[in-house]
């Protein structure tokens, strides 16, 4: 991180009085009491932004430990925790006090503008740093919220802040949006070099913070889409119709990652990381889109005896896989829980090998080395029985399979990891996993880029909402943008025309929205004798969509693509739209054994989705009951529900 400490010494002083570590619950000063136009505005919103990457030790407790389990890109075989519904207070409360932080550098930026405005003492930028700022801050708060619930939106007030309801802070998020993306001013002059060096995103390019501001405004509200869907379409079509929106490259909310231990590493770059292929991904892409694995493989694999070996393992698409139903869960309502497939599938969404290795392929430079052991490149396992007898030795060289999060009971007494039930001991070679680039510290940091806009004026357009672009167009270019960031758009025409039903029952092509069916008939082979099968295989049952009955319309594709394409870098955001929506399909996680957080998960019901089988939210840390109780009271009573994982926000209270 960029220390304070460079500036000058009146900065200093101002820095004295201001410190990162404050809560958002215990501010009783204003930080910025120093004469504010010996301050810069800009080393502000500089440290905020970077202060809000989160440091190891906060990114690996929010980011990889409750975003990604919550938004189900990922397995949760890092930290097996909230996807059950559990937490940790004091991870909670290490992330809460970091982004309060960076919630108070922001405040200080718009503060310390102000004052320079009114005093006269403003630059000729200076008006348009402060509408970066809040819409900086209107981001900060929509995170906090979307983890949390209730959140203050004043500070510096001489004393602990109150909590307002989510509804509140949304309508005062959406006008501050609205009030200072009109309020930029973009004929002026480019900043100065020395300014435009402290923003990490933009450079301070105004035009790029105008046109997030606006596609923010978009995703927000459309947060409200279920709840209040005359706001959410009001807000809405006042931010489509800007004229500036993030729909370019170019204009990615990124951030550049880098290494060594501050606030500006990886999220994924600590090396005791699996970071395996989810379930719930795995579903959406496999059959997806009309690409075949060959296709593929020459781009994937380097090595050309690898190429040949992995070609030869593909496997044809009616393929269900080896069924091991002993060994494998079967309580759950993933419907390939019991089969794990022994090959390649045959077709793939060409997104899925760009973002995590393929099993075997441990010799490319995709692979994660100097993990220190969290990913290996043994791809041997063994099958067991119940008493812990290896029965068969498998490979799961150039194989492909999603691992599934949850409680193995019994099946899990005698095997070391939760890939689905088979032992694998101590290799993690054997699921595809997140590929090394995200984990080198070389990576930029996705907060916001062009597919999702696309991606909300599509969803807006369906909902019969006015948008400058048709659906259709909407969505098509939402996945022409993310085919451009992970270089696969030569496969674009093929997939956008494909027909064919990924395995919860979704097709790409936009004018195909015959339901799948109930079932298909996919061939086996049973895992232990090689005894050939078919078996009638039930596409899942979303209970929380259309009561389960649509599988295939344009609102299920639009966010299956959405889904996919803020893989790996959105995890928050997958998990919001599915507490908005219940889409994409989730499956439920593993009931071998009874979990006491997920307490309304039972034997009797884990074939059926339901809102309290997922988290909702973070709880908040024990540090605001103790450091404001009269927040801490007001945030409960706004709520609408005890202080837990499993009470929904208030807009996902549909």
């Amino acid at each position: 991180m960029k220390h304070l400490t460079k500036r000058t010494a009146l900065y200093i002083t101002s820095l004295l009085l201001f410190s990162a570590c404050k809560k958002i619950t215990d501010i009783n000063t204003n930080p910025v009491a120093a004469n504010a136009d010996q301050v810069q505005v800009e080393y502000f919103i500089d440290n905020s932004i970077v202060h809000a990457q989160m440091n190891p030790g906060v990114s690996e407790r929010a980011f990889v430990l409750y975003w990604v389990p919550g938004g189900r890109q990922i397995a949760d075989a890092d930290g097996a925790t909230f996807s059950w519904g559990s937490y940790n207070d004091e991870w909670i409360g290490e992330y809460y006090d970091n982004q309060s932080g960076a919630l108070n550098y922001i405040n200080s930026a718009i503060d310390v503008a102000n004052q320079q405005i009114t005093a006269g003492t403003n630059k000729n930028y200076t008006n348009d740093l402060l509408q970066a700022a809040r819409i900086w801050r209107a981001y900060l708060l929509s995170e906090m919220s979307d983890n949390f619930g209730p959140m203050p939106t004043t500070a510096f007030q001489g004393k602990n802040p109150d909590f307002t309801d989510v509804k509140s802070v949304y309508y005062y998020i959406l006008d501050e949006l609205k009030d200072a993306t009109s309020k930029m001013d973009l004929s002026i002059p480019a900043v100065p070099s020395v300014v435009s060096k402290e923003d990490p995103a933009y450079g301070f390019n105004f035009a790029k913070w105008q046109a997030y501001g606006n596609s923010l405004r978009l995703r927000l509200a459309m947060r409200l889409s279920e709840v209040d869907p005359a706001k959410a379409k009001s807000e809405f079509e006042d931010a489509a119709a800007s004229g500036n929106l993030l729909e370019d490259k170019s204009q990615t909310f990124q951030i550049q990652e880098g290494p060594d231990w501050n606030d500006l590493s990886g999220m994924y770059t600590r090396c005791w990381y699996q970071l395996p292929e989810s379930v719930t991904l795995n579903n959406l892409v496999i059959n997806l889109g009309g690409v075949t694995s060959q296709q593929q493989i020459p781009s994937v694999i380097s090595d050309p005896s690898g190429q040949a070996s992995a070609i030869a393992n593909i496997k044809p698409t009616d393929y269900a896989g080896q069924y091991y139903p002993a060994q494998l869960t079967t309580k759950t309502n993933n419907p390939f829980s019991a089969y794990w497939l022994d090959g390649l599938p045959n077709t793939i969404d060409p997104r899925a090998y760009q973002i995590f290795y393929m099993p075997g392929n441990s010799n490319d430079p995709s692979f994660p080395n100097g993990t220190c052991g969290a990913v290996t490149s043994n791809t041997t396992g063994t099958v067991k029985d119940d008493n812990g007898n290896v029965i068969k030795t498998i490979d799961a060289k150039y194989t492909w399979n999603g691992t599934p999060d949850g409680n193995w009971g019994t099946k899990g007494d005698w095997h070391d990891t939760h890939f689905q039930g088979i032992d694998i001991g101590a290799s993690t070679g054997m699921a595809p996993s997140l590929k090394n680039q995200f984990r080198d510290h070389t990576a930029k940091r996705v907060f916001f880029a062009p597919w999702e806009t696309y991606f909300l004026l599509a969803e807006g357009a369906v909902r019969g909402w006015t948008s400058p672009v048709d659906a259709q167009t909407a969505y098509e270019t939402g996945i022409a943008k993310s085919f451009e960031y992970w270089g696969v758009s030569s496969y674009l025409g093929t997939y956008l025309a494909s027909t064919d039903y990924n395995r919860d029952g979704t097709s790409v092509s936009w004018a195909h929205t015959t339901e799948p069916g109930d079932s298909h008939v996919m061939n086996y082979v049973d895992g232990l004798t090689g005894t050939p099968g078919t078996a009638t295989i039930k596409y899942p049952v979303n209970n929380l969509y259309q009561n389960g009955t649509v599988r295939n319309d344009h609102l299920t594709k639009i966010i299956t693509q959405k889904f996919i394409a803020q893989t790996p870098w959105l995890p928050l955001e997958t998990w919001s739209d599915h507490r908005r929506l219940g889409l994409p399909f989730f499956e439920n996680v593993v009931l071998e054994g009874p979990i006491q957080t997920l307490p309304a998960l039972t034997s009797s019901n884990y074939m059926t989705s339901n809102q309290q089988f997922f988290p909702q939210r973070m709880k908040y840390p024990s540090g605001l009951k103790n450091s404001n109780v009269n927040g801490y009271n007001q945030a409960l009573g706004f709520l609408n529900g005890p202080d837990e994982v499993t009470t929904p926000l208030w807009w996902a209270q549909h």
